[in-house]
């Protein structure tokens, strides 16, 4: 029994002193390179043959070791410190207007209702050309934000430039504290099915989810809830947690974290009873749902508390954590992974591995483990969440990705509205607005190349190039003709997606963002087929019922 335990002593001594040594290679190891970098640093900065910019170097320094790492692993410092504030507080010092660039000018897309810029009459389609006596140049929209944005209480000089007006007009306008809202659109798809879009994930989110949804019940007796994730690029994780447990029962796991190191696991459950505890949830995905979307779904799924509805989600199982640094900087690094209530990781890319060609490294589906939701349906890891209802959205045309590319929507808009300044409760479209559109675009001599048109025209060039026949080239030049002929009917054949689109545009500049969202619901195929599946009980339970 002695010899036993020495033994045993032996081996523990033994693990620990090899553990030690680890540990030790390790910090020495940090300890050189710390060193050669620090040098390689000081001689490029003290000796190169041009003058170096000690802090652009460093940077540029920093930027590729992080490069070898995954895309979220960054260094944050300056104007990057006030986007990781906006995203965990949700607010900011500003003036609340949003602004892009238009027609190669910077713009403003929209004011935001009730703060300064609104209250004083800054208006959508505002062209700026001024902020505090210094001119605006190029079309970097961050030259005008790092101006208008900073301490609540102080004032802005902005000269803008307006349709109609012949004079630029000068406002003096108050920075106030922006609160940033993560729900952007509170309604209904249909009676009794009500919606909820969330933008993202700040820390107040969860609470107004709960204000969102005692809304809803105010209002209807609510069948059902259509909670939007789409387009939503994620945030903190503990606000996805508050936001799951508005919906599933208490006690239930939510998502689970793990770490390099085997202590470094934190499981999360609902701690809280449920305001939406037996409504049923359609929770809408697509290919740009990520990070918190995907907890969030992924819950959702696995306890099989509702329906995923949409296309697949990005696939983002990775946390980071944000580390403060010296001299006003920080870093954002992946410290670790998270899993789905069932045990599954939804990552999609192994951004460690590349293939020959330098490609990341991703699972074929065959080499995907399946893994249980609570009643027994398959799920799989490795590749976002999977809908339990498939359904793709509007293939949009390519004269209308044209018409938004250049901003016509937006600049008939603006038009439209120095001409109707004011209405008669909400906008209403009718085919007269559509013609004086489809004339609009005339005068602006706005011009379209038809996919085909182009394929068409750079087979002709290769069929030159290589001495095919005249006859051949001629029958090229008579498809092309008969395209030219089939163009004058391109704006009839859009029609319908020109109108939605152009309907949603007015109604924002009459009644804001929110009558847009409240507008685009009406042909939102999938929010429209989620509310279908909500109020149909027999296919909605039989959805949350394992396939036999």
């Amino acid at each position: 029994m002695k010899k036993k335990t020495i033994i045993i002593s032996i081996s523990l001594f033994a693990l620990l002193a090899v553990g030690f040594t680890a540990y030790e290679n390790v910090y020495l190891k940090i300890g050189q390179n710390i060193d050669v970098f620090g040098r390689v640093y000081k001689e490029i900065v003290s000796n190169y043959v041009d003058e170096v910019d000690p802090e652009k170097f460093m940077r540029s320094g920093i930027d590729g070791m992080l490069e070898t790492l995954d895309p979220y692993t960054v260094y944050l410092a300056g104007k990057d410190e006030e986007d990781i504030d906006l995203l965990t507080h949700g607010q900011y010092g500003g003036v609340g207007i949003s602004i892009g660039v238009r027609d190669g000018a910077l713009t403003v897309l929209s004011p935001t209702e009730g703060y300064s810029a609104y209250k004083q009459g800054i208006k959508a389609g505002d062209k700026i050309i001024e902020v505090d006596g210094a001119k605006i140049t190029g079309t970097n929209p961050d030259s005008v934000r790092s101006r208008v944005r900073g301490e609540p209480g102080t004032t802005v000089k902005m000269k803008i430039e307006r349709e109609g007006e012949k004079n630029p007009i000068e406002f003096t306008l108050v920075r106030e504290e922006i609160q940033v809202n993560n729900v952007a659109y509170t309604g209904f798809v249909k009676e009794g099915i009500g919606y909820i879009h969330l933008d993202r994930f700040s820390r107040r989110a969860g609470d107004e989810i709960r204000q969102s949804i005692k809304e809803l019940k105010a209002k209807s007796d609510l069948k059902g809830i259509v909670l939007d994730l789409r387009d939503n690029p994620g945030g903190l994780l503990e606000a996805a947690v508050e936001i799951v447990s508005k919906f599933a029962p208490k006690g239930s796991t939510i998502v689970t974290t793990r770490g390099r190191k085997g202590g470094e696991e934190r499981t999360f459950t609902v701690a809280e009873e449920p305001v939406a505890a037996d409504i049923p949830i359609a929770v809408l995905v697509n290919k740009n749902s990520a990070s918190a979307s995907e907890i969030v779904a992924g819950a959702i799924q696995d306890l099989d508390r509702g329906i995923i509805v949409g296309t697949r989600s990005f696939g983002k199982g990775l946390v980071q954590t944000i580390i403060p640094l010296n001299y006003n900087s920080s870093m954002k690094i992946t410290t670790a992974r998270y899993y789905t209530p069932s045990g599954r990781s939804i990552q999609e890319i192994d951004y460690l591995h590349k293939n020959k060609d330098g490609v990341f490294a991703t699972t074929p589906d065959s080499l995907k483990r399946e893994f249980k939701t609570i009643k027994g349906r398959s799920v799989k890891e490795l590749g976002g969440i999977s809908p339990d209802s498939v359904v793709t959205d509007i293939e949009h045309t390519p004269y209308y990705f044209e018409l938004l590319r250049k901003a016509m929507f937006f600049k008939y808009a603006t038009t439209y509205v120095v001409k109707h300044p004011v209405i008669d409760g909400e906008f209403v479209m009718n085919n007269s607005v559509m013609k004086e559109f489809e004339q609009y675009l005339s005068e602006q001599k706005f011009e379209f190349v038809e996919p085909a048109e182009k394929k068409l025209s750079e087979l002709k060039e290769q069929m030159v190039k290589e001495n095919y026949s005249s006859t051949s080239i001629s029958s090229i030049d008579a498809l092309v003709k008969q395209i030219h002929s089939e163009k004058i009917n391109t704006f009839t054949r859009c029609y319908d997606e020109l109108k939605n689109e152009l309907t949603d545009e007015l109604i924002s500049r009459y009644s804001g963002e929110k009558g847009r969202a409240r507008s685009s619901l009406a042909y939102d195929v999938q929010a429209q087929t989620a509310a279908t599946l909500l109020l149909n009980k027999k296919a909605y339970d039989g959805m949350l019922k394992p396939k036999k």
